[in-house]
């Protein structure tokens, strides 16, 4: 199973399956993360947390704590 966590910078995936369950989920979804939806990869800082994505034609800057409970293909 591959996560955004493992991700590299540049690369683009699609959402395969959101993990976790109650308020932490329904988080990540209303921040428009969702199965089917392309997410690029734009910077890691230099700690590796967080990390900042395109999606759905904005910018999100996302924890790694977070970034492992969506799975990606």
């Amino acid at each position: 199973m591959k996560t955004l966590k493992d991700v590299q910078v540049g690369e683009s995936v699609v959402v395969a399956k959101l993990h976790g369950e109650g308020p932490v989920k329904r988080r990540i979804m209303d921040m428009g993360i969702t199965k089917g939806v392309e997410i690029l990869v734009r910077k890691v800082a230099p700690l590796g947390d967080p990390m900042e994505l395109n999606i759905r034609g904005y910018e999100l800057s996302v924890r790694k704590a977070d970034a492992e409970m969506i799975e990606v293909q």
